[in-house]
């Protein structure tokens, strides 16, 4: 799905199409998008802030200031969440608003602060839709580079008929769908991805291993394929599966067995991503036969496996290199010092401890962190979502 863990930030504003809205971020939440909706005071006398709420799963905003809370909302924040703002529908007054740079409102002035791609969906009667001063306000939005979604013909609230006619909740989904296939920053890009954990050989039946379940890693592969790009899947034992053709798997055992496979792959890579939890230590020596309960105490001597991560950066050329933190306490200067001190391009941590996160989950909530400092925090949400806001950042913080 091209919608799965995007962010769409819906304006409506206070025409009598504003009732279809309710289907329409029904449709989106089924796409996996993660949706917020804002409007402005008019539209609430054609649909209520509660059922926007309840469907959308997200607080819905109208005013800058609440005075029952005594919060206020940041309009700023709200045009950086999203990866897509669609106004729906868009009056011939909110329209002029819009192509002329008013803001007397919160969803206008979030508008003007939109760092995202815009769509507008017009609605008003026929005679407003076939007015100059419409046409040249479309035409204007336009040149901003904003999409607009025509208004269809039908029956009108007037009671007329003709063009007029928000467009219908399926179609303005599938304008959006088709937006994100046009995303095409992973085709041609060739992604290593490691997932899962390692397991090191005590004797032919015992490892040392831990709980990672590869879900992370695996939805950020099939996330890079799903986007277009070829992925090599680097993974250690895990039960889960893949579900893309353009996925091509290498299953490994040991943290040597895994660092033995990113080598014969590397060069031929455009970015690593880097989610297995690789055993820091392995048994010294590793027994041939099983090893019988003969003593009280059993002394295992172990020794360090090879570090992959910085094997990876010290032998990049163009690559780009992304590395996973798994901390229990002070985890933000942690995943600092492993981003600096392995040369990495960004690191993403997740601190266990909170529900919901960490080994075996399938939700997850975690901090990316560059290395200009830049940290995007993520709420927690399916690791599925996730993975596709993680591949978004990237690529704009990476590549652009």
């Amino acid at each position: 799905m091209s919608l799965l863990g995007k962010k769409i930030l819906v304006g409506v504003t206070g025409g009598i199409a504003a009732y279809k809205i309710a289907s329409f971020v029904r449709l989106l939440k089924k796409q996996g998008a993660e949706v917020r909706c804002m409007m402005t005071p008019a539209s609430s006398d054609f649909i209520t802030p509660l059922t926007l709420s309840t469907l959308s799963e997200s607080p819905v905003a109208i005013e800058f200031y609440n005075s029952k809370t005594g919060e206020w909302t940041n309009h700023v924040e709200w045009a950086l969440w999203a990866d897509l703002m669609i106004f729906a529908p868009v009056t011939a007054n909110s329209l002029a608003k819009m192509a002329h740079g008013f803001s007397d409102n919160f969803l206008l002035a979030t508008y003007l602060s939109a760092k995202c791609p815009v769509f507008v969906a017009p609605a008003m009667d026929l005679d407003m839709y076939q007015h100059q001063t419409t046409k040249d306000n479309l035409e204007r939005l336009q040149s901003f580079g904003h999409q607009i979604i025509p208004a269809e013909s039908g029956f009108l609230a007037s009671g007329l008929e003709g063009q007029g006619r928000m467009a219908e909740p399926e179609t303005i989904l599938q304008v959006l769908e088709d937006h994100f296939c046009y995303d095409k920053r992973f085709v041609g890009k060739k992604v290593l991805v490691t997932a899962g954990p390692t397991y090191e050989a005590l004797d032919p039946v015992r490892f040392i291993g831990n709980h990672s379940s590869g879900k992370m890693g695996f939805a950020l592969a099939e996330a890079v394929a799903a986007l277009g790009g070829d992925v090599v899947l680097i993974t250690g034992p895990t039960n889960q599966k893949v579900k893309h053709k353009q996925i091509q798997v290498i299953p490994v055992v040991s943290a040597n067995d895994m660092l033995e496979s990113v080598q014969k792959n590397w060069s031929q890579m455009d970015m690593g991503i880097f989610a297995a939890a690789v055993a820091d230590y392995r048994p010294a020596h590793s027994e041939t036969q099983k090893i019988k309960k003969t003593q009280d105490q059993l002394e295992i001597i172990l020794e360090k496996n090879p570090d992959i991560l910085s094997w990876a950066s010290a032998n990049k050329t163009d690559q780009k290199v992304v590395g996973f933190a798994l901390e229990t306490q002070n985890g933000i200067e942690y995943a600092q010092n492993k981003l600096e001190k392995k040369q990495l391009d960004a690191i993403v941590l997740n601190e266990i401890g909170e529900p919901g996160v960490g080994f075996g989950t399938d939700t997850n909530s975690v901090k990316l962190i560059f290395k200009n400092n830049k940290l995007r925090s993520f709420e927690l949400q399916s690791k599925e979502q996730l993975a596709f806001s993680l591949l978004n950042e990237l690529m704009t913080n990476l590549y652009e």
